[in-house]
């Protein structure tokens, strides 16, 4: 298993933790919407050390990003399995193409 599967299976068995000890239980306790938001706090955050480029931080802050969207999937109860998924049927078509696919 890689690092972000491992992280994946870390929060799905915290749903179920006491949120008076787990940060991710807690989010997570708080509602899908509470967990939407702290995942667009830290997407923001990103963005500013993308523009500053300060490479370390950026990486950091991509960590902390990845770590806020596996949270929000699962309070919908989408998993890393489904985001692949999708990704597989994308794959072999232009972005281009499959952006105009949704219109």
């Amino acid at each position: 298993m890689s690092a972000i599967h491992d992280l994946a299976a870390t929060i799905a068995a915290r749903r179920t933790a006491d949120p008076d000890s787990s940060w991710t239980a807690k989010l997570l306790a708080k509602g899908p919407e509470k967990c939407a938001e702290k995942f667009g706090e830290e997407a923001v955050e990103a963005i500013i050390e993308a523009v500053k480029g300060d490479r370390d931080r950026l990486t950091s802050e991509a960590a902390d990003v990845v770590f806020h969207l596996l949270v929000m999937l699962a309070a919908r109860d989408v998993t890393l399995t489904d985001v692949e998924a999708e990704l597989a049927r994308r794959a072999g078509t232009s972005g281009l193409s499959e952006k105009a696919s949704r219109s």
